[in-house]
Parts: structure tokens; C-alpha cells; sequence
């Protein structure tokens, strides 16, 4: 962790793609085809119900009235989450135009902005899709480079990356609190309408989304009207696009590391789905402020957009 690496897994340039993971540890979906994951359950004994809240949210600019948090269809809050940034920034009046645009943005609570190292955190419950279009507004460049909650948990965050060749998207988790996970997407390439999408067992994709088994469901949840691992339905427009924010209760994060997320053709789960992406672990904040790609020594700057396929979302 820690280290940016310079593949489709990483960085991308907010320009393109906001979405693009920040884990240095996440692999291609191919690096995953031969391997079965099979990570222990979950050992919930006595639960409350757990479901999925979604809010969509307009991504249009905010006004200067006082930020508001984001809701889902419920009226509930989304919980708050850190979102770090690195940000080309070079003096004082960088620092202000960005601190002064992000705080405009609705949902932002607090934007810290250290010049020393170009790195941004924004603590609210605005989408990371928002943010990065707000600071793309200023005319800096901008990385996603963590995730998560300023608290100690062993596992904060997780991504998974859908890489085409006809669907693209990424999946990001973050772990608010023991009974909490935070869950955005984006998607492209997907046919208008409903698809439901789902946690699956395992990370296997040897034959796609129909070998990542039974859909995720701790031991101890089969009497539950609704999976663990049912994350709903995705409303794909007539482009194809579909944005997800809400919550899951009862999910987390550190159990689903290896295990796979599918989305379905239609709302129909009886049959196998036409993707899959393995879910791997991403940085949360405070693990991943280098500026120098591993492999080459190549700045974070100096990436080119033809470095990272997951731009196509």
C-alpha cells in the first residue's frame, strides 16, 4: 500500500474517470481467472434486518447555500466519509480556489488542504463522482488516492474494477462502521434499463460471472428475506450509464476481499450475469500519498490517459 502502481487498477485522471481505483494491491480481473476465493463467512450471531439505501443524486454544481447532507429515497443522512485527493497544486492561491469550490459542494462538511504534499481531504457525504467533478472545475489535475472513515479498522475500503470489453465500471467500498459499508458505482455499456447486481461467493471467474458461485450470504442469514450480497438493481439510461450511492447494513468490507461482484442483464437473478469483477482491497486514508509510480519511476503527473482503460466509464 502506499505506492502508486502504474496499471488500470490505480490512478486515473479525474478528467476521464473519477472512478478509477486507488489500490496498489488490486489486480486485473485476468490475474484472478484461475483462482477460486473462498474467504471464511462472517460470524454475525444475532443481527437486525440489513438492507441497501441508495440515494442518486443530482451531480449538477451546488449554490453557496450551506452544504446539506446527501439523502437516500428513505430521508435518511448517507454516513460521512473522508475522500483523499492528490491535487497538482503549486501555490497559495491553488490551495484557495480548490478549498473554496469543494466547500461549496453540497454534502462537504470540512476540506483540509496541505500544499506541502498536494493532498486533499474532504470529510462529507458527497459522492467521490461530485467531488472530483468539482475539483475538475478549478482546472487541476486530480487523483483519487483514498477512502474511508479516520477510525482503525483493519480493512476501510475495496474496489472492483469491470473492464470491458463491451461494460465498464468500478465499485467502491468503505466501511463507516461495524454495521455500516458505504457503496458507490459508476457503469457504462450497460443496455438501458433494470440489472440487478449482486455480492457473489467467490472470485473465480474462469467462466465469468457463472462461476462466482451462490450469492454472498453469511451462515447465519438464511432466513433473511434479502441476501447479504443482494445490492438491488441499477437503472441503466438510454446511454447505457448507471450511478449508484447508498449504504448496505450488516456488510463488511474486510469479508468480501476475494469475492466478486456480478451484474445481472435484467432484474432476473435465476440465471448467470453477463459480468463479473473480483473485489479487491483499495487504500483508505492515509495509505497512499507517494507520487512515483513503482514501476518506472514515472511521476503521478506524467501518467498519459491511455495508461488506464477504466477511463472508457
Amino acid at each position: 500500500m502506499g505506492v502508486f502502481v502504474r496499471s488500470t487498477a490505480t490512478i486515473a485522471a479525474v478528467s476521464l474517470n473519477p472512478f478509477s481505483s486507488s489500490s496498489s494491491t488490486s489486480s486485473t480481473q485476468s490475474s484472478f481467472s484461475s483462482l477460486t476465493f473462498k474467504p471464511r463467512h462472517s460470524s454475525f450471531l444475532s443481527l437486525p434486518p440489513f438492507g441497501l439505501v441508495n440515494s442518486f443524486t443530482p451531480l449538477s454544481a451546488a449554490t453557496m447555500d450551506p452544504p446539506a447532507s446527501h439523502q437516500s429515497e428513505d430521508g435518511a443522512s448517507l454516513p460521512e466519509l473522508m475522500t483523499e485527493f492528490m491535487v497538482d497544486m503549486s501555490c497559495d492561491g491553488c490551495v484557495k480556489a480548490v478549498r473554496t469550490r469543494l466547500q461549496t459542494v453540497e454534502g462537504v462538511k470540512s476540506v483540509e488542504v496541505d500544499l506541502s504534499t498536494q493532498v486533499v481531504r474532504v470529510l462529507g457525504t458527497s459522492p467521490v463522482k461530485t467531488l472530483s467533478e468539482a475539483l475538475e472545475q478549478t482546472g487541476r489535475k486530480a487523483r483519487l488516492i483514498g477512502q474511508g472513515v479516520p477510525d482503525n479498522f483493519l480493512v476501510s475500503a475495496a474496489v472492483s474494477e469491470f473492464k470491458g470489453p463491451n461494460i465498464f465500471g468500478v465499485v467502491r467500498f468503505a466501511q463507516v462502521s461495524m454495521e455500516l459499508a458505504r457503496i458507490e458505482a459508476t457503469f457504462s455499456g450497460l443496455s438501458p434499463g433494470k440489472h440487478s447486481w449482486t455480492i457473489n461467493e467467490y472470485g473465480d471467474l474462469t467462466r465469468g460471472a457463472a462461476s462466482t458461485g451462490k450469492i454472498y450470504n453469511p451462515t447465519n442469514q438464511e432466513a433473511a428475506e434479502e441476501l447479504l450480497g443482494d445490492l438491488g438493481t441499477l437503472d441503466a439510461d438510454e446511454k447505457g450509464e448507471a450511478f449508484f450511492s447508498g449504504v448496505k447494513r450488516m456488510l463488511r468490507v474486510a469479508d468480501i476481499i476475494g469475492r466478486s461482484v456480478v451484474v445481472y442483464e435484467t432484474e432476473d437473478k435465476s440465471v448467470p450475469g453477463i459480468t463479473a469483477a473480483v473485489i479487491a482491497r483499495s487504500a483508505g486514508v492515509g495509505e497512499n500519498y507517494k507520487k512515483l509510480c513503482t514501476c518506472d519511476g514515472t511521476t503521478i503527473w506524467e501518467a498519459t490517459n491511455s495508461d488506464f482503460i477504466t477511463s472508457k466509464v
